[in-house]
């Protein structure tokens, strides 16, 4: 075997899972795109499973495609179940394919006819898919609509859940015919006591010890009893019929033949196949997937020697759950499933929506009767029949369709005959009117609203009665009628009450079917009044003015004051008396006269209060304002972190407090405290330091010089402390870092009165990368002092304990345009200073 052969080998070997039945005898057609992606949904692990194989076998795509081509195969045969494909949409195994696996002599028949009943019933669905999406395309193109219904008892052979294989194993019943190849228990108790396996032999008899030999082929089980009797008897005396007998026998099936059968014509998958003794035609048509959707469900036949032995109805099955002719079959029976009959589409109001096949003489009564009946909103007044006229009815005109309209009661009733169908006939039918008869509706201001059923001659007051009575506030002036005519408009009504019992002022109106009365509530026309809350208050909002409303009372409604609130007086707008003078509104400032407000510290909340508050009576639309007060701060915290004796969180006590007061309550600075080193840290945008670390703030670093704070408390340097500042007092330090682009990267002794150059070069200077002219100094306090050139000079800043000297990379971007600028601008002021010279000496 060459390499290629090697390499295809355990690959098509799971590309043949994808082959259907009988793929040997005849070549299958190429399955088209849509089949393709139906297939592989349908079964998902086939590409799978044929990845995983190429995967295993060690070689590259490319190896895969050279020794497909080397075997004369399209390189990319095998493309889309290279690891890493993308486009299998369509990676169904085709002709070619399956040549391939004839060509290399892996696949035996067993093996096809294993695997291609994994297959078969997913390409039959996308077959019947793809059919019925070009029906609906063409009936589309016809301007007409289609309702996707199926096939009518072909889902019983497309489901993977079903099983009408019978158990090998038996038992059987009485009338199940022996014959070579089962296999029988014989067990006799009482006077005797034996059990015996008996095969049956080719010639079609079985061997009894003692007894001899015993013709069974084509022997029911109830036949072979009566033989027993006769042949153990002389052997055994007590083996008897009746009540005498002292030796009793049993004989069952313990394993059954299998039977060579066919099965062809419209069916999924046409062939031979091995099924149970015990087989039927229904066991037949399962394994061969059914018939096909041009295959027959009313008349599949068995021949037998030449000769037709039996005819089944499978709708007697699926219908009635009858079997009686469910023929057993034996071996070499041919199961034979000829091309449907005429067949009728129905749909709509019906139990079960499908296409049906009709027998001879079947009319529209069977096919109604076929789909479970009429459901109970079906009208018994239309049922639509569209039809193609047949061939031989049609004249010299291009009239090939027509409709027809009947009633139900004239198809389906007993006094006049069954309407018949032709072919291809599609039924409809319709529902009942959505129009809902003999029905009244009240809306509005009633107790019970909703539909109410229609008399001849009920009256206002009665629907208005049966609905509960009107409401107390109803609006007894006028209730409206809407009556409905016989063109479809409606014409309006009205009437007066007494009073809410629901009586009518004058005389009572009689009502009409469909009429709707609509009861009003003196509510819907009042404005809705209301007063506004303010300011410091729980809940501010406007709340639901109540006549006789008080200034406390809508405070209580608000949920009362916060701890913010100026409890001595509230703001009351209101609109003014006389709104001509252009005024837009007036304020009235209430005391509360010592009244404690709902929810300040001074309400007790017994009920005892009285004042102005409970005494000003509030108008609709009034707007109160709680006022706060400006004294009133929640407690503010700073930290002190450090070399100080008490470190820690300390409350702010009053707006004047500096840096110095804030180090002496935490107990002074402690003898190894960094002065130099020492800061302030505030927040840069918000409020408070704990905010800011909260919204993710950058917090500014201010130096404080606690020397200078420490001696002299009018220093400039002793801040005011805000809320979530935070006082550092770090360890003095006697070290200097030096980082960045450097040779050795240090840390070095302070050396007093040392500038920048000297930091440098402890580091070994700055490295090939490194741009000592950009050198920097992160000061202990956080200030960065960098390097000031001044002519030819440069002026460096002395780095302090602590501190961290930076030397960044150079700018490489554009190092040749920098060094001209530079040239550039040093030969500007050297020609400057030679003009000056010259000036002078002239």
């Amino acid at each position: 075997m060459s390499i290629a052969r090697r390499l295809l080998v355990p690959a098509l070997s799971v590309l043949a899972l994808a082959l259907p039945r009988g793929a040997v005898a005849q070549q299958a057609p190429k399955p088209t795109p849509q089949e393709a992606q139906a297939l592989l949904k349908d079964r998902p692990e086939l590409l799978a499973q044929l990845r995983q194989r190429i995967m295993t076998s060690g070689m590259t795509p490319d190896q895969v495609r050279a020794r497909l081509r080397a075997e004369g195969y399209p390189e990319n045969l095998l493309d889309a179940y290279l690891p890493g494909a993308t486009g299998s949409g369509d990676a169904v195994p085709t002709n070619d394919v399956f040549d391939a696996i004839r060509a290399l002599g892996i696949s035996d028949s067993t093996d096809v006819d294993s695997l291609r009943t994994l297959v078969g019933p997913a390409r039959e669905k996308a077959a019947q898919r793809e059919r019925e999406d070009s029906l609906s395309r063409l009936e589309s193109a016809a301007g007409r609509s289609r309702v996707d219904i199926p096939i009518f008892g072909t889902s019983l052979f497309r489901s993977s859940k079903s099983e009408f294989q019978p158990n090998l194993d038996g038992p059987v019943d009485a009338n199940y015919r022996l014959g070579p190849g089962d296999r029988l228990v014989l067990i006799l108790t009482g006077e005797v006591e034996t059990a015996q396996t008996l095969d049956v032999t080719r010639e079609g008899f079985v061997l009894i010890p003692q007894v001899g030999q015993i013709a069974v082929a084509n022997l029911t089980i109830a036949q072979l009893e009566e033989v027993l009797f006769s042949r153990l008897g002389r052997v055994y005396s007590g083996v008897k019929k009746g009540a005498g007998a002292t030796t009793q026998f049993q004989v069952s099936v313990a394993k059954l033949r299998s039977n060579q059968i066919f099965v062809v014509g419209d069916v999924v998958r046409p062939g031979s196949y091995r099924v149970s003794s015990a087989g039927t035609v229904m066991t037949a048509l399962y394994a061969a997937g059914g018939p096909s959707d041009n295959g027959t469900l009313r008349s599949v036949t068995v021949r037998r020697g030449g000769k037709e032995v039996g005819r089944l109805d499978v709708y007697d099955y699926l219908l009635r759950g009858d079997a009686s002719r469910d023929l057993r079959l034996e071996s070499g029976d041919i199961v034979f499933v000829a091309t449907h009959g005429p067949r009728v589409r129905i749909s709509g109001e019906i139990t079960r929506s499908a296409i049906y096949e009709l027998k001879a003489g079947e009319t529209l009564n069977d096919l109604v009767a076929a789909a479970g009946g009429l459901t109970a909103s079906a009208s018994r007044q239309r049922i639509q029949i569209e039809r193609v006229i047949p061939l031989s009815q049609r004249g010299s005109k291009s009239e090939e369709r027509t409709l027809i309209e009947v009633t139900s009661d004239a198809a389906l009733g007993s006094a006049t005959p069954s309407l018949p169908l032709e072919n291809g006939d599609y039924v409809r039918v319709f529902g009942v009117a959505e129009r809902v008869r003999n029905r009244l509706t009240v809306k509005g201001n009633v107790w019970r609203s909703g539909a109410q059923a229609f008399a001849p001659g009920i009256t206002l007051s009665e629907v208005l009665r049966r609905a509960g009575g009107t409401k107390p506030d109803t609006y007894l002036g006028q209730v409206l009628v809407s009556r409905l005519k016989g063109d479809s408009t409606r014409v309006q009504l009205r009437a007066m009450l007494r009073d809410t019992t629901g009586a009518v002022l004058g005389a009572d109106l009689p009502l009409a079917d469909d009429d709707e009365i609509t009861v009003f509530s003196l509510t819907d026309f009042r404005p809705k009044l209301y007063v506004a809350v303010a300011g410091a208050v729980r809940k501010p909002g406007q709340i639901p003015y109540r006549e006789g409303m008080t200034l406390r009372d809508a405070l209580l409604l608000v949920g009362g004051a916060t701890e913010k609130a100026y409890t001595n007086e509230v703001e009351v707008a209101r609109f003014p008396l006389d709104r001509h003078v252009g005024q837009l509104a007036t304020t009235t400032r209430v005391p509360l006269d010592g009244v404690a407000m709902p929810g300040s510290e001074a309400d007790v909340g017994n009920g005892t209060s009285q004042g102005a508050s409970a005494d000003f009576v509030l108008r609709p639309y009034d707007n109160i304002l709680v006022m706060q007060r400006t004294d009133w701060h929640p407690l503010q915290s700073v930290w002190v972190t450090g070399e100080v004796r008490y470190p820690g969180k300390y409350v702010i006590r009053d707006k004047t407090e500096r840096v110095r007061d804030l180090i002496l309550r935490a107990g002074g600075l402690l003898a190894g405290a960094s002065i130099e080193a020492s800061y302030l840290a505030r927040a840069r945008s918000a409020t408070t330091f704990a905010s800011a670390i909260e919204k993710n703030s950058a917090a500014v670093r201010l130096g404080v010089d606690l020397s200078s704070i420490m001696n002299d408390p009018s220093d400039l340097n002793n801040l005011l402390v805000e809320a979530g500042d935070s006082l550092d007092i770090p360890t003095a330090k006697a070290t200097v870092e030096v980082r960045g682009a450097v040779n050795l990267p240090t840390v070095t002794v302070v050396k007093p009165g040392a500038g920048l150059n000297s930091y440098l070069r402890a580091a070994g200077g700055a490295s090939q990368l490194g741009d000592p002219s950009r050198a920097y100094v992160i000061q202990p306090t956080g200030k960065i002092e960098a390097r000031r050139s001044l002519w030819f000079f440069s002026l460096d800043p002395t780095p302090r304990p602590g501190a961290t000297v930076v030397v960044p990379p150079r700018d490489t971007s554009n190092t040749g345009a920098a060094a001209l600028a530079t040239i550039t601008t040093i030969t500007q002021i050297i020609a400057g200073l030679l003009t000056a010279y010259a000036l002078i000496k002239r």
